[in-house]
């Protein structure tokens, strides 16, 4: 049944190319918000002055839309908590931090780095745990005075109460951390910049967000961000403290996280190879989540219907491009043939393209198409697969013509010439006889007769149906290209 009240976010970073990872996130939240009639968030976390760029944020836009993916609030459509990008809150940060400190939920911390790190290095070397050790926790307005005396500048930090924190992951279970595992820890900067600790769990909780579905990697932080929100309820300026559902990492090579740095989680990367964007989502939704056991291709539309965030495997999902590649393959020809076409359209133009623009020819892209369909993975390999109907001479793959052209191609091209000549162009199946019976001619089966043919019209020794190809591209210019090869093959 659905839950209207359901409020989720998607909060990303503007730094660097979105990464899937990044996209398998933003799906899981998008389809849960959709499957309950809820809510999406969409909020930018642009506090990082250093690496976040206003080219990566309207990257982000572009992508999310790209993508499929609406949201109710946030960006470009406002709505009552905005605004929806937190370097425009800063003084909504700045109250917040003033409050919790005058209540007493947070405190002045003076220590320098040099003394932490080696109280740090004590407390390890003494076998006990190395976080944060409460030094400053309950100064007197004495000792704050003499530090400020020194020219010391403090932090702000947040008092974890002194009892074990549980709480039911919506993934994993019931997940209880002990006091002595989540110290005190950094709100505010001494500089006033407030940290991702404070910002985060802050705008959740003025956007009133009941569900927090994010990556694993943030599962230690959850404990610190109950604590605040039991804080923020104190102090009236939350409802409630959300759920939270931590998904599983996803994979790369050698079973390592997949990183922004691995060449294969650069969401641009299949964008510009010509993945359809509900290629990618199936593929991505399967990292962690399935829509049954026996079912691997499926529309977004029946994954929202579906998507339970309590149905994720919380085990690590390794990324698998081939798999990514043969679920695209699948949603390529589940297209219609128009769709497809008008799909393929900029690959068929410059820079992609490498035929003169008046050289493409509309009748013989949508006669070649729906034969293109059904052998394709990426809308990229289409420019391959059709150059040699819009080029005036076949770009030759020289390792396609060195395997096709054996001694004998040359005589056996020449009946194939003579056959094809004689056959009837009205249809393809008149033509793979013609090519055929040259090679019972030439003691050859068709598969090997028909290669040195379509090296010399298409170039390449794999390709589109051979024959239906011959018929798009036309008799006279099938037969000069015969003729070209067979020129080379006598020089």
């Amino acid at each position: 049944m659905a839950n209207a009240n359901v409020r989720v976010r998607f909060c990303p970073s503007p730094t660097g190319n979105p990464h899937v990872g990044l996209v398998r996130t933003a799906l899981f939240n998008w389809a849960f918000a959709r499957h309950n009639e809820g809510t999406l968030v969409f909020r930018i976390e642009d506090t990082d002055a250093a690496r976040d760029s206003e080219e990566s944020y309207n990257q982000l836009l572009d992508s999310m839309r790209w993508l499929g993916f609406d949201w109710d609030e946030g960006p470009e459509i406002g709505g009552p908590h905005a605004p929806y990008r937190q370097s425009q809150r800063m003084d909504i940060y700045k109250d917040v931090a003033q409050k919790l400190l005058d209540a007493g939920h947070a405190y002045p911390c003076y220590c320098s780095t040099e003394e932490l790190d080696s109280r740090r290095e004590a407390a390890r070397a003494a076998g006990k745990p190395s976080g944060y050790d409460g030094h400053c926790r309950d100064l007197t307005d004495e000792q704050k005075a003499a530090y400020v005396a020194e020219g010391r500048t403090p932090i702000v930090r947040f008092r974890m109460p002194d009892e074990a924190i549980t709480f039911t992951d919506l993934v994993r279970g019931e997940i209880t951390y002990l006091p002595e595992n989540v110290p005190d820890y950094g709100i505010v900067r001494a500089n006033g910049a407030p940290l991702y600790t404070l910002v985060n769990p802050v705008d959740d909780a003025l956007m009133e967000i009941t569900h927090v579905l994010r990556g694993e990697d943030l599962l230690s932080s959850t404990p610190r961000q109950i604590a605040l929100y039991k804080a923020l309820i104190e102090l009236g300026m939350a409802k409630e403290t959300p759920a939270f559902g931590h998904l599983p990492y996803v994979m790369g090579e050698g079973n390592k996280k997949l990183s922004k740095r691995d060449p294969e989680s650069s969401l641009n990367l299949y964008r510009e190879r010509g993945f359809l964007p509900e290629g990618l989502l199936n593929y991505l939704s399967l990292l962690g989540w399935s829509l049954s056991a026996d079912r691997d291709i499926f529309s977004i539309d029946e994954m929202v219907a579906a998507f339970d965030v309590t149905d994720v495997n919380p085990n690590p999902a390794r990324f698998d491009l081939k798999k990514c590649e043969a679920i695209n393959a699948d949603h390529i020809r589940l297209l219609d043939v128009k769709d497809f076409t008008e799909r393929c359209a900029p690959w068929l133009r410059a820079p992609f393209a490498p035929w003169a623009p008046e050289n493409f020819d509309e009748a013989k892209w949508q006669a070649i198409a729906p034969y293109a369909q059904s052998r394709m993975k990426v809308l990229s390999e289409i420019t391959d697969n059709v150059d040699f109907l819009f080029l005036p001479e076949p770009a030759v793959d020289e390792a396609s013509w060195t395997k096709a052209m054996k001694e004998g191609s040359d005589a056996l091209l020449r009946t194939a010439r003579e056959k094809l000549d004689a056959a009837d162009w009205s249809s393809p199946e008149s033509l793979k006889e013609a090519v055929l019976a040259a090679g019972e001619e030439h003691g050859l089966k068709l598969g090997k007769a028909q290669a040195p043919v379509r090296v010399a019209v298409t170039g390449r020794t794999v390709g589109l149906p051979l024959f239906e190809s011959l018929q798009i591209l036309g008799k006279e210019k099938t037969l000069a290209r015969v003729d070209a090869a067979l020129e080379r093959l006598a020089a």
